[in-house]
C-alpha cells in the first residue's frame, strides 16, 4: 500500500456509529469496516443489532454492538464508558441517528417537535460530548456528524427537520472550534436524497421522484454506498487538516436552483 492509500486505512481503530441497524448508518458502518475499522453498531433494539452484526461478520467485518438510547444522557455516558473499557478507545464517532416527521408547520404537534429535536440534535450533543471527553486526553479523534442538504435548503412540510439539521451543522462547527485544539477533527457529512427507509414515501412517489431527478445535476437518487468514500475520508488521516467542514454528497443539489 502506498503512502497516499495508507492515509485512508482505518485498521486498529474503533468506530462507533449511532443509528446503524439500517439505512445510511448501516452503509457507513460497513464502509468503515471495509477500510479496516472495528465498528460498534448502535440502536435501541439489541436483537436487530445482533442480526445485522452477524451479516457483517459473515462478510469479514470486525463488529460489536451497543444497544442504548442516544437521547438519554445517563445511558450514553454509561455506554461510551463500557465501549472504551471493554472494546477499545473510540477513535471515530459517526453521529448518524435521526428521524423525520412531515406535516404543515402550523399543524406540527409540539410532542413531535421535541421528539425530533431530541433524536436529531440532542443526540449529537450527548454522544459527541461523552466521546470527546475520552478523546481529549488522548489528543486525537474523528467525529462525523450526519447533516443533510436540509442543513442548507428548505422544503415544504419539514420545517422542524430543517431546523434540526441546520442546528447540527452549526453544532459541528462549534465542536470543531472547541475540540480542534485537542487534536480532534469534527466535520459534517451532508447526504442529499437517498433511497432509504426514511425516504420510502418519496421514492415511491412518481411525481416527486421525477422532480428530484430533474432537479439533481447527477440525474438520479443517491445510493447509500455513494456516502462511503466521503465517510472514510472524514474518518481517516487523509482529512487531518479538515475541521468544521460540511461535505455534501448530494449529486449537486446544493449547487443549483
Amino acid at each position: 500500500m502506498n503512502a497516499v492509500l495508507r492515509q485512508f486505512d482505518l485498521s486498529g481503530r474503533t468506530a462507533l456509529i449511532t443509528g446503524s441497524s439500517a439505512g445510511i448508518g448501516l452503509a457507513l458502518a460497513a464502509g468503515l469496516a471495509g477500510a479496516g475499522a472495528r465498528v460498534v453498531l448502535n440502536g435501541r433494539d439489541a436483537g436487530r443489532l445482533e442480526q445485522v452484526a452477524a451479516k457483517l461478520r459473515t462478510a469479514g467485518a470486525l463488529v460489536e454492538t451497543a444497544a442504548f438510547d442516544v437521547t438519554d444522557g445517563a445511558a450514553v455516558t454509561q455506554a461510551v464508558a463500557r465501549i472504551e473499557a471493554e472494546i477499545g478507545p473510540i477513535a471515530i464517532l459517526v453521529n448518524n441517528a435521526g428521524m423525520q416527521r412531515r406535516a404543515p408547520l402550523e399543524q406540527f404537534e409540539e410532542a413531535h417537535w421535541h421528539e425530533l429535536m431530541k433524536t436529531n440534535l440532542d443526540s449529537v450533543f450527548l454522544v459527541g460530548q461523552a466521546v470527546a471527553r475520552h478523546m481529549i486526553p488522548r489528543g486525537a479523534g474523528k467525529i462525523v456528524n450526519v447533516c443533510s442538504v436540509q442543513s442548507e435548503l428548505g422544503r415544504p412540510n419539514i420545517a422542524p427537520y430543517t431546523a434540526s439539521k441546520g442546528a447540527v451543522k452549526m453544532l459541528t462547527k462549534g465542536m470543531a472550534i472547541d475540540w480542534g485544539p485537542h487534536g480532534i477533527q469534527v466535520n459534517g457529512l451532508g447526504p442529499g436524497y437517498f433511497k432509504t427507509e426514511l425516504n420510502r414515501a418519496l421514492v415511491d412517489n412518481p411525481e416527486f421522484s421525477a422532480w428530484l431527478i430533474n432537479r439533481t445535476p447527477s440525474r438520479r437518487w443517491g445510493d447509500v454506498e455513494d456516502l462511503v468514500g466521503a465517510a472514510v475520508f472524514l474518518a481517516s488521516d487523509a482529512s487531518k487538516f479538515v475541521n468544521g467542514h460540511i461535505l455534501y454528497v448530494d449529486g449537486g443539489v446544493t449547487a443549483t436552483l
